[in-house]
């Protein structure tokens, strides 16, 4: 125990604080449970608050995840159009050598205009190479399409390096992990190497299951507090009493202090319709949020939960942060960095994420069985998915009303 916690405060006292400091992974068709690719961001920024929009001011219709606060739209952080490509990207902290260029921060800029206007991944590699220079970017970018397409481009300011997922050399378990470094960057420089290994390990043991999938990730990928260097992870603490407090040091883990969204968007066969690509958004910190999924609408129509209008928060936003700040009562300098896992879990079965799990695994089996029936008609049903959307209004709504006594006014 007293190597433990001495392992645990050398992290804290070592670890860099990237608050852009994301998990992503891409998933090949050719190797998810069902066929379909899979992109999938765990989103850490400084900005706690995201939300969903429907984008139709390029020559694709979209739907995006940007901060609360971007009124405009003006950057994109994951998100998927009309002709069933996605985009996302991790912060790289490796890339950029000797370059000193000034202009940065510009990956949000430049994913809404390859999402406004990119249908392939090939579309894609084309925009990059004929994007303005300096690009103002240091970022793994992941994308995937309606084709199969699935790739890493690991882009700094002038240059650009694919990772290929569908190479059986680059990805002999159908998958790639990219988190705040580049494998093309500077060796041992970057961040993010713990969560690199924890989810490098998570997805291993998932290929090897066949559980390549997105119920699957949503509960052991989403919802990870592991810690690979530690060895430390929520079962550890299962048999704990709700009464008793058990602070541990999350900063390392895929789930820490900054996370604020984990997004899967699932792809479509070779044979399928683009809009048949769906999107599973986790609004908030995923310990206590749920997931949502969406598609593509004529009207641009989203669930109320996960939209807002200007500046405002989403409400499935607001209601899982309320949640969280019971996970991680003490926000004083670094005292963020210890989430509470009696909250999360425990032996009486009420911790937040244990209570929340029922209403999660209703909504995916609700969304895969009208997903199945659309799929055999070859067709998306408008009308049955704006009410699916009602209904998932009113199922979460009810949800956080029951068992937490919960309520955002709008």
């Amino acid at each position: 125990m007293k190597r433990l916690l001495v392992l645990i405060v050398t992290l804290a006292i070592i670890s860099t604080d990237f608050s852009d400091a994301c998990t992503t992974v891409i998933i090949s068709g050719k190797y998810t449970s069902d066929g379909r690719p899979i992109l999938w961001k765990h989103r850490d920024t400084g900005t706690p608050n995201n939300k969903l929009v429907w984008l139709k001011d390029g020559k694709l219709r979209a739907i995006a995840l940007i901060d609360s606060d971007d009124a405009r739209s003006n950057n994109i952080w994951i998100g998927f159009n009309s002709a069933g490509f996605a985009i996302m990207n991790s912060a790289s902290y490796n890339l950029k050598g000797s370059d000193t260029t000034s202009l940065t921060d510009q990956e949000g800029i430049l994913m809404k205009a390859a999402l406004m206007s990119c249908s392939t991944v090939d579309e894609f590699e084309q925009f990059l190479k004929n994007y303005k220079k300096p690009r103002g970017v240091e970022a793994n970018f992941g994308v995937i399409d309606a084709s199969g397409g699935a790739a890493y481009f690991e882009t700094d300011n002038f240059n650009y390096t694919k990772i290929d997922v569908n190479d059986r050399k680059v990805a002999p378990h159908g998958y790639v992990v990219r988190t705040n470094y580049s494998f093309t960057g500077a060796a041992n420089a970057g961040s993010g190497y713990i969560r690199y290994e924890t989810a490098e390990n998570l997805f291993y043991r998932a290929s090897g299951s066949n559980n390549l999938n997105v119920p699957y990730m949503i509960d052991n990928m989403c919802r990870s507090l592991e810690n690979s260097y530690s060895g430390q992870g929520i079962s550890d603490f299962l048999n704990l009493d709700e009464k008793q407090d058990n602070f541990i040091y999350f900063q390392d883990c895929i789930n820490r202090f900054s996370t604020s969204s984990s997004v899967i968007i699932q792809g479509v066969k070779p044979d399928e319709a683009p809009e048949f690509t769906t999107m599973w958004a986790i609004i908030g910190f995923p310990l206590s949020s749920l997931p949502v999924p969406v598609w593509l609408t004529q009207k641009g129509t989203l669930p109320e939960l996960v939209k807002a209008g200007g500046k405002d928060n989403s409400e499935l936003s607001d209601l899982s942060l309320i949640l969280k700040n019971r996970m991680v009562p003490s926000q004083r300098s670094e005292t963020k960095y210890y989430i509470n896992t009696t909250k999360i879990a425990n032996a009486q079965g009420t911790g937040i994420t244990q209570k929340l799990k029922p209403v999660s695994d209703e909504i995916i089996r609700n969304a895969n069985e009208k997903l199945s029936q659309w799929r055999k008609s070859r067709k998306m049903n408008q009308g049955e998915i704006e009410a699916f959307y009602n209904w998932t209004d009113s199922y979460i709504r009810k949800g956080y009303s029951d068992l937490f006594n919960l309520r955002i006014q709008k």
